[in-house]
């Protein structure tokens, strides 16, 4: 489901690439979630569970590319 995540963490934005629907930027994300995301046993019920529905976000529009994923 997740191929990838980033975080800017000046801006506090999670960027997420999913594998069928693309990069979608999640914004005023708590670094402490990301480093969480990051070390999560499966990185698809973290994101069900703790980031979907919880932040606001939106298809990232010029496909930035972030830093080293988890």
């Amino acid at each position: 489901m997740i191929s990838r995540i980033g975080f800017d963490d000046d801006a506090g934005i999670l960027s997420i690439s999913f594998r069928d629907t693309g990069t979608y930027l999640y914004y005023d994300v708590p670094a402490e979630t990301f480093e969480a995301f990051c070390h999560a046993a499966s990185a698809g019920s973290f994101f069900n569970e703790l980031i979907k529905d919880r932040f606001r976000y939106a298809r990232d529009p010029e496909r930035r590319r972030f830093g080293p994923n988890a």
